[in-house]
């Protein structure tokens, strides 16, 4: 690149940093201010040296304070801590963390809940001053902000997005202090769009480690062996397909017991919709057996003691002491690819491998079963029925492979 010349010195007045040489910058401020900074790394961090208020320092000799300062760094002496300009404050920390410091600190007045402070400054913590806390608000590009969100991006798009807002408003925060100018990079419509995809179209995939299907029957055994209301709900949710919250918040009054069949409200289904499931016989055998204890105690099938609800930990916990937690022994059930211990949500998966490779039922039999949505707008306009013979069938095929019989 280019030295400046002193014409051009003379001549700038636009607000930016112009670049001299190694380190050099002419700064006009938007009062038309014109100074001499050196910007320089020192013990792993960028430090701004003011070296004067231009004409009063010409470019000649802000060229021979700069070479007086790297002199210094050869040495090991910080400028910045030894060297003072009384025409220029030697304050000059305009990195991204101190602009975050102050964005902070501005907006918590106005934030009713003090939590938002703490949260701000984590996040930003987290993602951001790794890459960019000590750079300054004017260095930041485009791909220093990619940098910190493409790791985020496909894994956690809805904390990306959160990230990528926050760092927006701490550089146009700097943009109004008068530290930075040009384009926030940050900036998603016309900027970052071009370059990633929507939060919106970016899914979040997570595999829960599940049990092979040809494993079930000796799996389901052992867990009939077990006592309790954990054991039995963790049976029902397996026999059902569904969710352990459904489950777990299964009330006596949602139940047919003459149609055997369960009618979930939408408010505890993912879908927001009436989902029915049929009931197996072994399903029923398991409300017939609970009911005894319950019935009178809550409108809650699987209950604890205190009348609520159990929690997803019940389940969890369960599972592990199966896999041996308490004893310390290597875990018995695993998932077929990774290997990992299986959880309580991985039966779904169980369940639907099962029912693609063992039967001849439709795949959309088993999605209905499993209440998942269908994707096509098209598609799922016209599919007005729920299947429910057609999986009462499924759900007994399931309940016969589960048990062995």
């Amino acid at each position: 690149m280019a030295q400046l010349t002193a014409i051009e010195v003379k001549n700038l007045s636009k607000p930016g940093r112009y670049r001299d040489t190694q380190g050099l910058y002419l700064v006009i401020r938007k009062n038309g201010h014109k100074g001499w900074v050196f910007r320089y790394m020192f013990s792993g961090r960028s430090r701004d040296l003011g070296l004067g208020a231009y004409p009063g320092v010409r470019l000649s000799d802000a060229r021979i304070a700069a070479e007086e300062a790297r002199a210094q760094i050869r040495q090991g002496i910080d400028p910045v801590a030894t060297k003072a300009r009384a025409d220029e404050p030697l304050q000059t920390d305009h990195s991204f963390r101190r602009a975050a410091a102050d964005l902070i600190a501005d907006r918590s007045i106005g934030w009713s809940n003090p939590k938002h402070a703490a949260q701000w400054a984590s996040t930003l913590n987290t993602h951001a001053d790794p890459i960019i806390g000590s750079v300054d608000v004017q260095d930041i590009t485009t791909d220093h902000i990619l940098d910190i969100l493409r790791p985020l991006w496909a894994k956690t798009p809805e904390t990306a997005s959160r990230v990528r807002g926050r760092i927006e408003a701490v550089i146009d925060g700097a943009r109004a202090r008068g530290w930075r100018t040009g384009d926030n990079p940050a900036r998603w419509k016309g900027h970052l769009s071009t370059r990633l995809p929507a939060p919106g179209r970016v899914r979040t995939v997570v595999h829960h480690p599940s049990l092979p299907w040809q494993q079930m029957p000796s799996f389901f055994a052992a867990l009939r062996s077990r006592e309790g209301f954990g054991a039995r709900s963790l049976e029902f949710t397996i026999l059902t397909a569904c969710r352990s919250g459904e489950v777990r918040g299964m009330r006596w009054e949602e139940i047919d017991r003459k149609a055997a069949i369960w009618t979930i409200p939408p408010e505890r289904m993912k879908t927001r919709r009436w989902h029915r499931v049929p009931l197996s016989d072994v399903a029923m055998e398991i409300l017939d057996a609970v009911s005894k204890e319950t019935h009178s105690r809550s409108g809650i099938v699987f209950p604890t003691l205190a009348g609520k609800p159990l929690s997803l930990m019940t389940m969890t916990e369960l599972v592990r002491r199966m896999n041996g937690k308490k004893s310390g022994e290597e875990p018995v059930w695993r998932d077929g690819l990774t290997g990992e211990p299986i959880v309580p949500h991985g039966f779904r998966s169980t369940f639907r491998d099962w029912a693609a490779e063992a039967t001849s039922f439709a795949r959309e039999v088993a999605e209905a079963a499993l209440a998942h949505t269908v994707e096509n707008k098209v598609e799922a306009a016209y599919a007005r029925s729920d299947l429910l013979e057609l999986r009462r069938a499924l759900m007994h095929e399931w309940a016969l492979m589960c048990t062995g019989r």
